[in-house]
């Protein structure tokens, strides 16, 4: 406690400064030192919690902007500072500092240690605070990235340059990185160019005097020369430009600058060079040699893109990132789509829009012509669904689908095609009233030709759903054909786990009727093939969500002895008749404990719940039964259960269980009086 009588003592000359000016009452004031002695007592536990000291900087907080706003309403007249005009940030300030001695490895509490220096103004400390937080983590790309723009807000690209090469040589392997280092090139071209403007400074300007120079004029010296860039260093520095050209240890283009400097021709190339993107083409170039996917160029593309540069620049970036696309992954459908989708951008209108689609799809007919890959369909059949989703013009749209399903005879079963072009014809139904008809025919003929694909036979469903459920003979004809698409279908455990549950939607229930029995039959039915046991497992998670609807969230006092028993029958129930795992009492213990309005027999469903679970997985059935039972502060008897069930168990589990239960009571405050 004397570090709680210490930093009372801390507090009374603000106190006091706060009451002199009116700011806040006497009795406020006792408010304040109760309410902060009560943060400090929770801060000097054994085990304290992050979220003690968030709560009380959160507190400080709101007393510097009520601080603030009675300034503001009061009108005070200018005076010189005084202790309490800092003293509420400092306090913030001091109590992060102490947070960060205890939990120095969580990166979320530096980044809001951060955001408030920024915010308050505290320009030298975001520079310490950063410097501290890239010691202890290195390969957090996301601190670099804000060190870096904190160095650009205060006109020091060189600092920014240089943090974020380290940043990427630390995580070479981070598109965040790659990206910022990109868009920070492309600000300083944008900073350059916008000086040269207002100067009224051109290189062609320069060109013009050097020729002029040639024909025998006094020798004038190039105004450029002697341009900051941007304002933010010497163009013709040795060491800026070096310092500009090189990036992820010095693996971009170099620019010679010379050993005295840059001569006149020499820096108008490099002024040329820069201007042109070369340091951005640079960066790139060394971004697809460390990091060679398509996650990369498309957020590089976004960022080219989206950043104001003059459209000639822009034009030029986007060029040489499409060729690094193209050399980089020759064989990679997603790259050949971000390269045909060159063709079209955002600005193009009306003809010019519908030359431009048509491009980009001769384009990408031509590769998947010259592939014949899943990939390659795939990324097609995206390209035109895309496209037909879009207020475009219909006979745009009609084309798009002519290809489509010109390509699918050419394809002959490619499941990506068949079920995209289900979905585009379902999509024109609304605009065509012969299409419907249409639709259900070439849905089920498709089903024929692909039976084992869960693409093919969900478009199917949808497609007859849509437009064959319009009486009860329908309905019965789209719950038969999800009955034969679930015999059918094969392929991974998710796509043929999409195709079971498709019936238990929202939308979809109707159809079926009750949703619990619908889960019944289906538990039953994926019994008896044993590689259904991961579809049969999901099933029972989603049956108890199912059960938990049925018997009711909420319950009074007199109903509690009838959910109970419905939960006890229910649970007997889930044990003896299904193939039931952790999982599953995972999800019925959390289900269980989670309900509202129901506390009488609660422990008894609970207790039947963690004696199926220890069956199945011991460790986590244990902690979560110790857990609850703190939770209803019962924590010496959920330590002799801990106790209990570790003597079962090998030395390494037993190790794993004992750290994961002192966090549960670390958690919960009682660590000091309950121990293993």
């Amino acid at each position: 406690m004397e570090r709680v009588q210490y930093q009372q003592e801390q507090m009374l000359l603000e106190l006091k400064d706060l009451v002199d000016k009116n700011l806040f009452t006497a009795k406020e004031t006792k408010q304040i030192m109760k309410k902060r002695t009560a943060f400090e007592t929770t801060l000097v536990r054994r085990v304290a919690k992050k979220a003690d000291f968030l709560r009380y900087i959160t507190y400080e907080m709101g007393l510097e902007q009520l601080r603030r706003k009675r300034i503001a309403r009061l009108d005070l007249p200018p005076a010189p500072p005084t202790v309490s005009d800092y003293a509420l940030v400092r306090r913030q300030f001091h109590i992060f500092e102490r947070a960060l001695k205890r939990f120095k490895s969580d990166v979320g509490l530096w980044l809001q240690y951060i955001q408030l220096a920024k915010r308050e103004g505290a320009r030298a400390l975001v520079g310490r605070i950063t410097a501290r937080a890239l010691q202890l983590h290195p390969n957090k790309p996301a601190l670099y990235i804000i060190a870096a723009s904190h160095e650009l807000d205060h006109l020091s690209p060189s600092a920014a340059r240089t943090l974020l090469q380290r940043g990427i040589r630390m995580n070479p392997e981070s598109i965040d990185m790659w990206r910022e280092y990109v868009r920070m090139e492309l600000g300083f071209i944008e900073s350059l160019r916008r000086r040269w403007d207002v100067l009224g400074i051109s290189l062609t300007t320069a060109e013009k005097g050097k020729t002029e120079k040639g024909k025998g004029r006094a020798e004038e010296v190039d105004p450029s020369e002697h341009i900051g860039l941007g304002g933010l260093g010497d163009v013709g520095s040795d060491d800026e430009l070096q310092g500009t050209a090189e990036a992820n240890s010095g693996g971009l283009m170099q620019i010679d600058t010379g050993s005295d400097g840059l001569d006149r021709d020499e820096g108008t190339a490099a002024r040329r060079q820069i201007m042109q993107g070369a340091i951005a083409k640079s960066v790139m170039t060394s971004a697809a040699e460390a990091l060679p996917k398509i996650g990369l160029f498309a957020q590089l593309r976004t960022v080219i893109a989206e950043y104001p540069s003059p459209a000639e620049l822009r034009k030029i970036l986007l060029e040489h990132l499409y060729d690094l696309v193209r050399s980089t992954l020759p064989g990679d459908a997603s790259a050949v789509r971000m390269v045909a989708d060159r063709h079209i951008t955002p600005e193009l209108k009306g003809g010019a829009l519908v030359d431009g689609v048509q491009r980009a799809n001769e384009e990408l007919l031509a590769e998947v012509k010259g592939r014949h890959g899943e990939e390659m369909y795939q990324a097609y059949a995206d390209f035109v669904e895309d496209w037909c989703q879009k207020t475009i013009d219909h006979n745009l749209k009609l084309y798009l689908v002519s290809s489509l399903q010109v390509t699918v005879r050419q394809a002959k079963g490619s499941p990506s095609l068949l079920s995209a072009h289900i979905r585009v014809l379902m999509g024109l139904a609304g605009t065509d009233a012969s299409v419907p008809a249409k639709v259900v025919q070439i849905a089920r003929k498709y089903t024929a030709k692909a039976p084992a694909s869960s693409q093919v036979w969900l478009a199917r469903l949808s497609a007859e759903k849509i437009f064959g459920a319009s009486d009860a003979e329908g309905q019965a004809s789209v719950v038969e054909t999800w009955r034969e698409a679930r015999k059918s279908v094969a392929g991974r455990e998710e796509d043929v786990l999409k195709v079971w549950i498709w019936g238990l939607g929202d939308e979809e229930a109707k159809l079926v009727g009750d949703k619990r029995k619908a889960h019944e039959e289906l538990l039953k039915e994926s019994m008896r093939d044993g590689s259904l046991r991961g579809v049969h497992e999901r099933l029972l998670i989603s049956y108890v969500t199912a059960v938990h609807e049925a018997i009711g969230q909420e319950g009074t006092s007199d109903q509690a002895s009838k959910i109970s028993a419905k939960w006890m029958h229910e649970v007997r129930q889930i044990g003896s008749r299904y193939l039931t795992t952790g999982r599953v009492w995972r999800k019925v213990f959390s289900v269980v404990g989670e309900t509202k309005g129901w506390k009488e027999g609660k422990e008894e469903v609970l207790g039947a719940v963690y004696e199926q679970w220890r069956a199945k997985a011991v460790t986590e059935a244990v902690i979560e039964w110790g857990r609850w039972l703190v939770g209803q502060g019962r924590g010496a008897e959920a330590s002799a259960i801990v106790a209990r069930a570790t003597r079962v168990l090998g030395a390494a589990e037993r190790a794993d269980v004992e750290k994961d239960w002192r966090d549960v009571l670390a958690c919960s405050g009682m660590d000091r009086l309950v121990e293993i």
